[in-house]
């Protein structure tokens, strides 16, 4: 695709397989069409690694945290797994909403937690709201354990965030969604791998190869899921789409 913006003439212009599409420069298309270029040249260039929380890197796009933070304000669970530890900054930002929430805990699990992330981690002053699992997130073992983490009737939101090949999200799919509570969710991030195919940093076989693609197939074959994005708690504007590295992201269990 070439996309050319002309400031003069206030225009958009899209050409595509011979096919042209002229935008106003400052219409909702022309910004879908930018934002999504600018994810894709955004994430080429690592701009998710420049951001932390608290003191620990956090490897996210910061309006992802933002609408979970709606999400999280609005359903006050009193237990938030996440897959995928890496440095442990979206544990520390979970761990805060529930201390300013006065409510919840975090269970973070990760086939290897290196030990100065560990450490970094047990040392925060949030840490009291964090338990640490280093295990495979589809082990047998692992999957028990942190359901007997979960007491009776909590309300339970679910993150997956750590292998992103289709294949294990599937498996982190079929072995967390048990524990969602009705209401709450079960979140495949990073979707957004489906169209970085052919950027310098991609690989080929995501196009198929991604969590959306794991979240469109779970959905297809568990009715009690369906695969929405969360409602905006506030919009003045004619914007329905989120500029999201989790597109296809969200399961809500019914």
């Amino acid at each position: 695709m070439k996309i050319i913006i002309d400031t003069d003439k206030n225009t958009l212009t899209e050409e595509d397989a011979g096919m042209t599409r002229v935008l106003g420069l400052y219409s909702r298309e022309a910004f879908a069409s930018i934002s999504r270029q600018w994810v894709r040249v955004g994430w080429n260039q690592k701009y998710q690694y420049t951001f932390s929380w608290m003191g620990r890197p956090v490897i996210q796009l910061p309006e992802d945290m933002i609408r979970i933070q709606e999400v999280i304000s609005r359903l006050q669970p009193d237990v938030i797994i996440e897959t995928g530890v890496a440095h442990g900054g979206s544990l520390i930002f979970y761990a805060s909403l529930c201390k300013a929430l006065d409510k919840g805990r975090i269970v973070g699990i990760d086939i290897e937690i290196r030990p100065h992330n560990r450490a970094a981690i047990e040392a925060h002053p949030l840490a009291g709201y964090i338990t640490l699992i280093e295990r495979s997130s589809t082990a047998l073992e692992t999957v028990r354990e942190v359901a007997g983490l979960v007491k009776p009737g909590e309300r339970v939101l679910v993150i997956l965030d750590s292998d992103h090949s289709k294949n294990h999200v599937l498996g982190e799919l079929d072995a967390y969604a048990g524990l969602v509570t009705p209401g709450s969710y079960i979140v495949a991030t990073d979707g957004i791998m489906y169209d970085l195919a052919d950027v310098p940093r991609g690989k080929p076989d995501w196009k198929t190869d991604n969590p959306s693609e794991a979240a469109r197939i779970f959905a297809a074959s568990h009715p009690e899921f369906v695969l929405e994005q969360p409602p905006w708690l506030f919009n003045e504007s004619r914007l329905e789409s989120n500029i999201t590295h989790w597109p296809g992201a969200w399961l809500r269990r019914t």
